[in-house]
Formats: structure tokens, C-alpha cells, sequence
């Protein structure tokens, strides 16, 4: 706090770069994590993490007041307009400052604590380095798992254990060690169980015009002799040849081919990570353009040479998956292999393996080729203010990218939606959690991340719904096991959703994959539903007489909707009088507290499959089968077993919604939270309204036939815990005694 030399500021105006007369008055909080814009006529409120902000520029004051303009690395771009020009400068000095932390300690992960008492170490544990090689087949008669580096010492940005050919001698792994940048000597990355192809990766050679190093070469030759189906392998060299050249200057470079007998050598050509910096700040600037022409937009885009950079990633990837579908092993190196070298094995990877197409599977993924095998986050995000700005590029948001454009060529082969991919990169930034701090394995470990942060993956456990592609298809991983994109040019998409997710007016305004899964939902839950009425149905057929045949049960349900066929006043009110009866019913609490759609049920005598209210009351008589019984809530003879009460069978019917409103037409959240481009809607299973995310919880449905939990508003959450919910069994019990 001692860092905000100006924690409000009233009378602050939010414009809109699109249109100079839509602008909004309200007032600027400054917080130790988060700068707040609170609209108080529109009920809306801007919340921007600091960590998030790129840049901060204090702009020429006007007559208006001075304008500052705040560019976040999620890419929202705003400004703000402050009466006065001292609070401005105060302002924009306390976010520089907040923005930019000293020390990794003083990020939000730190000191971020949960408000839903979230267990601390949830998450942390999902994912185990050796478990995800067993589950590759490894370690096996080829691969062997090396304690060498289990203090870090053989190579501090390698994870503790290492699998390495079963060939590879003590003697050699030191020896190849010395002879690559930084210590990152070739380890396997991924194995395929199949045909035993192996993906591996290393850093540089420190070559130099001419050293070599043998202990390096029967490395390699081990990594190629560990696939016995192919009589050689191939070595990827991710940089442009000339880069690797210019790096034998600095006695670094790449292998030559003389040494290595039966490995083949090739370059494809991405680039480092001062042109992907470059060239996303040129894409930056296109997409701010405030009125853009299509050929200024589209110019502007083949300028900054972006999409032509995701491209070079996915066909160096597609290469590496082609290589092991055939049989044949593959080595991939850049200079120090955390950047290129990891956007490629990882992406291989996932294009060889459905496992890493799911939520769990990416997950694994990302902790496996990402933070064991080490990416310099830090640096390479710009998490602390010590940073060398030539050391900031958008590696990881390019591999983001790359991932959804495979999830447009195959949208049926993943899991997880475009939402999952955004929540990801979004929180690599923010540092709000610790799953992203720090550089390499030792770093976390230094840390103690685990017990002072927490887990980003154990926030999106709770929250899977929101993340689930409706499109995904299990079968695919039977029939579809590789999928290996076309690279050509047209088949690439400028990501809207990514680079301009916060320009308002150019987003549809429903996502047609939150429709589907919408659908979805209401289908599960009717048919859910439905299952429950059927058996409620089969055995009030059995009580009143009906056979259990298919087209005797259908005749038993039309009758049961008609008041005349059906008198349940003649058949269980004989000791009591019409008025009481009334009076039963209207005491009882089985009406939800709200849906336009279910409102009035207990008025319309054809919505609750023959209990009508109007003609037909149930009370205090009981409709008896040996020790089983329906009856109303109002009897003496108490909960007896294997009753079932009528409020009850009312609350099953009116706890399930019919109808669910229209996500185009749900605006605001009754918490007065207006509903965001990109931002998870969710149905109340329970009264078919729309809300936002912290005013839905999961609850069982006493309308369902199935005991898992369903999303429920906080509203109907309170109606069901104050209405009678029958037991699962209790209709069970009925059923046998009938």
C-alpha cells in the first residue's frame, strides 16, 4: 500500500477508442493488486490486474483533463481521463511501480488467498513426472530413468529425473552435458508406444567452426539405436540456418553431419525471439487502428508477419509428428531449448497423442515440455521490473495460438474449448497463482510454491464446465489418433478472440460453442428428468392397477393426465374434507422462487402429470401397498418407512426447468454483473434463468433421476434446501411392493 500515492480518484472518464463520444463517468480505485473503474450508472465494474499491465503513459493534458493510457499483456488496451493532471501523474507512477515487482516473492501469488476456502494444495499434485513416462512405457529395455540430476546439478533448468537411452553410460551423459549450452544435454521428451519413435530434445552443440565431442556422438547414437525399427534418425534444428551459422562465432553453432554417422540434419526456419517481439507489437498496433479500412487491416496483419510465424511453429511441428508416425526418432534443438525447441516438441506431441487433447492431458503437457524441462517465464513474460526488455517475447502466446489453430482444423479432437486456452494465457501473466513463476523445476522448488501459492490447475478442476469443447468426440482418439494440420497459408485464422477480445461491436453476440453446450445441458437434464418421471410413473401404474407392458404404461400416463379417469380425491380423500384439503396443499413449500416458466405450476393442472389442484387434492389419506405409502406432508402417522410425501413428488416436478432463456437475451446477471464478450454464461438448471459464474453452485436436482450435481442458482439453491427431497431408494421400496 505504500506504493499508491492516490488509492481514489472521482470523476474519472473511461472512453471508448472506438467512438470519442461514448464515453463513461465514474470513479478509479487504486488497490495493492488491482486498478478499479466503477461505473455507477451502468452497475459495471473494470477490473484490471496489475500484473497485466505492460505499459503505462501519462498523455498531454487537454481541456477534458490528462489522459492515461494503460496496455495490458492480455491485450486490452484503455484510457483513462483524469481531471486533474497531478492525480494522473500520481496514478501512473503507483501502477508503474505496482506493476513491475522487484522480486518474485513480492508477486500476487503470494499473497492471493482464495475467498471460497479453497484447499492450498489442490492442484499441486495432479501432475507426476515419472507417472506420465509410465504411462509412455518408459522405463523399458531402451530407455532407462537417470538420477543424475536429482540436485540440479548436472543441469539446473532440467527437471531431477532424466530418461536417456539405457546405452548412454555415466561418462557419456557428463560428457555430452559439457558439450551443450547451458548444460541441456539430449534427454527423451515424448515416446511413442507404438512404434517406439522418439521425440528428443536438447540445446546447441558448443561446436564451435570445428570442436566435437564423442561422448555427445554416442549419445545420439544410443537416442538413434533406442528405436530398432528405423535404421536412422534426424536432428531438427528449429532456427534459420543462417542464425546457426552466426552462432559459431560465439563458439556455439550446430552438429556437424561428418561426426554423426546415420543422423540426418535439418533446419525449418523459426525465428528468434527478438523478430516474434517485433512482430507482435506490429499486430498490436493493427489491431488499436481505430477505424480501419480492409485493406489498412489486412496489410497491416501480412506486415507484422504474425500468422507467417504461427505457421513456421505448426510445419516445424507437423514435420517432428510426421517423422515418429513413420517410425523414425527425432532430436529438436534451438539455441538454448526453452523457447522454439519447446513450442515444438510440445505441439508434436499433442498432435500424436489424443491424451494430451484433453483438459487433464494439455495440462500435463504444459507441465512436462513447459516447466520441467524449463521456459524462462520470468524473462520471457516480464513478471519483474530487473528484466532486460530484449529478453520479453511472446513465445508462449504463440504456442496458445498455434493450439487453436489445430482446434479449428480438428474441432471434434479436443476437450477443451477456446475459453480454457484464454484462462491459460491469461493467468501465465498474472500471476495469480503459482503454476507459472519462476524458470525451470529447481525455481518452483527454491520457492516452496506449493506451500505459499496456488495451483492454477486446481482452479480449473472446479470450473470444467466452462471449458468443454461441445464439439469433442471420445471416438476420435480411436479413429483419429494423429491428427497433422495442413499448413497451407489459407488454413491460417487471425485469432479475433485472443487479440481483440476486449473491442466491443466485433464479437457475435452468442458463442455458437456456449449454444451447443447450452443445448446440450438442457437435453441431459430433461432426459434426466424424464428417466425419473418414467419410473414415478411405472410404479403409481402398478399401485392403481395398470400392467407393466409398453403400451399399457403409455396408456397409463395419458390417463394419468386426465382429472376424470384420475380422481385422486375419490381414491385418497374419503376422511377428509375439500376445504382442509386446500389447505394441505397451499402449505406446502414445494413452489420454486422463481422462472417465468414454472411459476404458476401448482395453478395449471396440466404441468403436473395429473396432480391436479383445482379438482384434485392429495391430503391426509394415504394410497396404501402393503408398508409402502403416498401420501401428502400433512398425515399422523409420521415419516413412515417407504413413504413418499406429495410435496415431495411436487418438488421433483417443479425442481427441473422445461424451458431455459436465450443467451442472447441475457445481459446482465441478477447480480447486476453485466455479462462480458467471452465470459462463461451458465443456466440455473433448476429455474432456467442466465447467470454469471460466482452465482451458480452445484447442487443435486431432487427432479433428477441421476445423484451427480447440477448448476443451480443461489436462489433456488435456498428453495431446495428448505423443501423435502426424497429419498433415492424411497420409490425403489415403493416399486417392489407394488
Amino acid at each position: 500500500m505504500e506504493h499508491i500515492r492516490v488509492p481514489k480518484v472521482e470523476n474519472v472518464c473511461l472512453v471508448d477508442r472506438f467512438s470519442a463520444r461514448k464515453k463513461v463517468v465514474g470513479t478509479l480505485y487504486l488497490t495493492s493488486t488491482h486498478v478499479i473503474f466503477v461505473d455507477p450508472e451502468g452497475h459495471k465494474e473494470t477490473w484490471i490486474s496489475h500484473m497485466h499491465i505492460g505499459s503505462v503513459e501519462k498523455k498531454t493534458a487537454t481541456a477534458n483533463g490528462c489522459p492515461l493510457q494503460i496496455r495490458c499483456k492480455n491485450f486490452l488496451n484503455v484510457t483513462f481521463i483524469i481531471p486533474r493532471e497531478r492525480e494522473c501523474q500520481d496514478v501512473c507512477s503507483s501502477l508503474i511501480t505496482l506493476s513491475q515487482p522487484e522480486n518474485l516473492e513480492d508477486l500476487y501469488a503470494f499473497h492471493f488467498t482464495a475467498s471460497d476456502a479453497t484447499n492450498r494444495q489442490n492442484g499441486w499434485d495432479f501432475f507426476d513426472l515419472k507417472s506420465e513416462y509410465l504411462r509412455m512405457g518408459v522405463p523399458n529395455d531402451n530407455w532407462s530413468l537417470s538420477t543424475i540430476n536429482k540436485d540440479y546439478e548436472l543441469c539446473d533448468t532440467y527437471p531431477r529425473f532424466l530418461y536417456i537411452p539405457a546405452t548412454a553410460s555415466t561418462p557419456i551423459v557428463l560428457g555430452s552435458a559439457r558439450f551443450r549450452s547451458r548444460g541441456r544435454l539430449p534427454v527423451l521428451s515424448y515416446l511413442h508406444r507404438e512404434n517406439q519413435a522418439a521425440i528428443c530434445r536438447s540445446s546447441q552443440p558448443l561446436s564451435g567452426f570445428s570442436a566435437r565431442c564423442e561422448e555427445d556422438e554416442s549419445l545420439l547414437q544410443g537416442i538413434r539405436k533406442a528405436n530398432p525399427s528405423s535404421k536412422y534418425m534426424y536432428v531438427v534444428d528449429t532456427r534459420p540456418k543462417i542464425n546457426a551459422i552466426a552462432n559459431r562465432a560465439a563458439g556455439k553453432g550446430y552438429e556437424k553431419e561428418t561426426f554423426y554417422s546415420h543422423i540426418k540434419f535439418k533446419f525449418l526456419g523459426i525465428e528468434n525471439i527478438h523478430v516474434m517481439r517485433s512482430s507482435l507489437q506490429k499486430l498490436i498496433e493493427v489491431c488499436e487502428l481505430q477505424n480501419p479500412t480492409m485493406s489498412t487491416f489486412l496489410s497491416g496483419l501480412e506486415s507484422s508477419g504474425w500468422l507467417r510465424h504461427i505457421r513456421a511453429i505448426v510445419d516445424t511441428s507437423a514435420f517432428v509428428a510426421r517423422m515418429i508416425q513413420e517410425g523414425v526418432s527425432v532430436m529438436v534443438h534451438c539455441s538454448d531449448g526453452w523457447d522454439r525447441t519447446a513450442q515444438t516438441c510440445s505441439l508434436a506431441s499433442l498432435m500424436l497423442d489424443p491424451y494430451y487433447r484433453t483438459i487433464e492431458g494439455f495440462q500435463t503437457l504444459i507441465e512436462k515440455d513447459w516447466l520441467s524441462f524449463g521456459h524462462k517465464y520470468t524473462e520471457r513474460c516480464g513478471h519483474i521490473s530487473g528484466v532486460d526488455a530484449k529478453e520479453v517475447s511472446p513465445i508462449f502466446t504463440q504456442f496458445i495460438d498455434c493450439v487453436w489453430q489445430l482446434t479449428q482444423q480438428f474441432p471434434m479432437s479436443f476437450q477443451f474449448n477456446e475459453r480454457y486456452l484464454l484462462t491459460i494465457h491469461d493467468h501465465v501473466f498474472s500471476c495469480q497463482f503459482g503454476t507459472f513463476i519462476g524458470c525451470c523445476e529447481k525455481d518452483r522448488v527454491d520457492l516452496r510454491l506449493r506451500d505459499r501459492t496456488y495451483s492454477l490447475w486446481g482452479y480449473t478442476s472446479k470450473y470444467t464446465s466452462n471449458f468443454t469443447n461441445p464439439f469433442y468426440t471420445k471416438n476420435m482418439e480411436i479413429s483419429q489418433p494423429t491428427i497433422l494440420p495442413t499448413v497451407n497459408p489459407q488454413s491460417f485464422k487471425f485469432w479475433r478472440a485472443m487479440y481483440c477480445r476486449f473491442d466491443g461491436g466485433i464479437h457475435p453476440k452468442e458463442s455458437i460453442t456456449d449454444v451447443v453446450c447450452a443445448m446440450k445441458d438442457q437435453i441431459e437434464s430433461l432426459d434426466d428428468h424424464r428417466k425419473l418421471l418414467e419410473k414415478r410413473i411405472a410404479v403409481l401404474s402398478k399401485l392403481l392397477g395398470y400392467s407393466a407392458g409398453e403400451d399399457s404404461l403409455m396408456e397409463a400416463i395419458q390417463n394419468l393426465s386426465s382429472s376424470e379417469s384420475m380422481d385422486f380425491r375419490s381414491l385418497l380423500l374419503d376422511d377428509v374434507s375439500k376445504d382442509n384439503a386446500d389447505d394441505v396443499i397451499k402449505s406446502s413449500s414445494a413452489t420454486p422462487p422463481s422462472g417465468a416458466n414454472r411459476r404458476n405450476r401448482l395453478e395449471n393442472d396440466t404441468e403436473c402429470g395429473g396432480f391436479d389442484n383445482g379438482n384434485v387434492t392429495l391430503a391426509s389419506r394415504s394410497l396404501e401397498e402393503g408398508d409402502c405409502v403416498v401420501s401428502s406432508g400433512a398425515t399422523d402417522e409420521g415419516d413412515r418407512p417407504g413413504s413418499i410425501q406429495v410435496d415431495q413428488l411436487l418438488t421433483e416436478l417443479h425442481s427441473v426447468a422445461t424451458e431455459w432463456k436465450s443467451l442472447r437475451s441475457a445481459v446482465v446477471c441478477s447480480c447486476a454483473l453485466p455479462f462480458e464478450q467471452h465470459s462463461k454464461k451458465h443456466h440455473c438448471w433448476c429455474c432456467g434463468n442466465v447467470y454469471c459464474t460466482r452465482c451458480v453452485d452445484s447442487v443435486r436436482l431432487p427432479g433428477h433421476d441421476s445423484s451427480r450435481p447440477s448448476p443451480v442458482c443461489k436462489s433456488c439453491c435456498e428453495w431446495l434446501k428448505n423443501t423435502p427431497v426424497p429419498s433415492v431408494n424411497d420409490f425403489q421400496k415403493l416399486q417392489e411392493r407394488a
